[in-house]
């Protein structure tokens, strides 16, 4: 198989070095993954040698990338290269199988691999093949080394978002109707990030049950929330960053008629940003005002106020061939308040012990002392039961955790998607 797949990469290098001139420009490739997870942020970092867009229309290159499960309990994928504008005419595919002991790590960087593999005889016919090296990515390192060409964005990078749903569910003593909004807009480039976001949720919940002396009672719980927030981020070296992030929100759950928060901090990674697919460690600093605006007096007597706060966040990330591991702590006070604050801490562990035995945990606990915007007076049972408002608590606890062992075949590459719902699992 690796034979005849290096084989006929070869002879379409040759045969499309006689076919046609060079192209003078870098491949627009649109990635394509309707059913299969794909790493975008990981996979851009490791093929550098084309131009990624968002438009499928204004590819040179579709990749569509599909995922089935195979009877040895790893997937099938399948990736369709359908050329289009000067490749209108060129098409390929390829195919590979994981295993089931296969780690997350693992399959994006097979993915990665195949994908660089299929471009190949497209990259070919232009002259972006003279700057690939043998490791598939465009020769940067050292002074003498040839740059990547710039190619022009008419949108200069920015992209948009906009989306809404919405349900509604009823049965005989039960209604209940939902429906959410969001629009961003961001720019992301390796020097600067710039996003904004407006998102909104209307929940409307009504029940129905007999009150014991024939009558029929109905409760109404009603609850919205609206949230705008911005952000810029500057990247000062390969190690700093700096920002700030502007929030504006509105919840009737939280008790808050308006909430503007302002927070500048400043961030260190221990590793190098370039870094990121593999480990991050981040040290995250940052000071903040807020604005709070209340729908009912507090348990301070407060209907307003003004804070003043700090806080420290700290990330790690680390993704390796036997697993991954994911811990984040933060802690937060009031400078104007120091007794009101909170400290959080959660972690996750995949972790493949042998071929077939893995385990994984997560944890997330959190001390909370800054529940400023409690409103005043006692909560009914009628408020507890339907969650119409946030109730006082001093912490929080999440966990889950599995232990898994496979034996038996290891070889089937077999695809049978027969009573699957075509493939999706979608069924009522």
């Amino acid at each position: 198989m690796r034979k005849i797949l290096l084989s006929s990469i070869i002879l379409s290098i040759a045969f499309s070095s006689y076919s046609q001139a060079p192209l003078k420009q870098r491949i627009k490739l649109f990635v394509d993954c309707p059913n299969a997870y794909c790493d975008i942020s990981y996979i851009k970092t490791e093929i550098n040698f084309v131009d990624f867009v968002l438009d499928n229309k204004a590819a040179d290159v579709h990749a569509l990338i599909t995922q089935q499960n195979n009877g040895g309990g790893g997937s099938a994928y399948q990736l369709i290269f359908f050329g289009q504008n000067s490749f209108k005419d060129q098409s390929d595919t390829l195919r590979f199988n994981t295993k089931a002991t296969n780690t997350d790590f693992e399959v994006r960087a097979m993915l990665s691999k195949y994908l660089q593999l299929g471009l190949i005889p497209f990259v070919s016919k232009t002259t972006s093949i003279e700057n690939i090296s043998f490791q598939m990515k465009e020769n940067t390192s050292g002074d003498s080394a040839v740059k990547p060409a710039v190619t022009k964005d008419p949108w200069n990078y920015w992209v948009f978002r906009i989306s809404t749903n919405g349900n509604i569910n009823a049965d005989k003593v039960y209604k209940g109707f939902r429906y959410s909004g969001n629009f961003s807009v961001n720019r992301i480039t390796d020097k600067l990030k710039v996003s904004f976001n407006f998102n909104f949720s209307k929940n409307k919940n009504s029940y129905e049950f007999d009150d014991g002396s024939g009558g029929i009672d109905k409760i109404e719980v009603n609850n919205e929330n609206y949230y705008l927030s911005h952000q810029i981020v500057k990247s000062l070296t390969d190690h700093w960053s700096v920002g700030y992030d502007v929030n504006a929100s509105r919840s009737t759950f939280n008790n808050y008629k308006f909430l503007g928060v302002f927070k500048p901090a400043i961030e260190y990674n221990v590793f190098p940003y370039k870094s990121v697919n593999t480990k991050l460690l981040t040290i995250r600093y940052g000071v903040d005002v807020s604005e709070s605006h209340y729908f009912d007096t507090t348990l301070y007597d407060q209907t307003r106020q003004t804070l003043f706060g700090q806080g420290v966040d700290v990330a790690l990330t680390y993704n390796q061939k036997w697993g991954t591991i994911n811990m984040s702590g933060n802690y937060h006070s009031y400078l104007n308040n120091p007794k009101y604050y909170n400290v959080g801490m959660g972690g996750g562990v995949n972790i493949r012990v042998t071929g077939g035995l893995s385990f994984n945990v997560y944890v997330f606990g959190s001390i909370l002392r800054d529940q400023l915007y409690l409103p005043k007076g006692q909560a009914t049972s009628q408020d507890i039961l339907t969650r119409q408002r946030q109730i006082s608590t001093n912490y929080n606890l999440y966990s889950f955790f599995g232990i898994s062992y496979r034996f038996g075949s290891k070889l089937n590459n077999f695809v049978n998607p027969r009573f699957e719902g075509g493939g999706g699992n979608f069924y009522f």
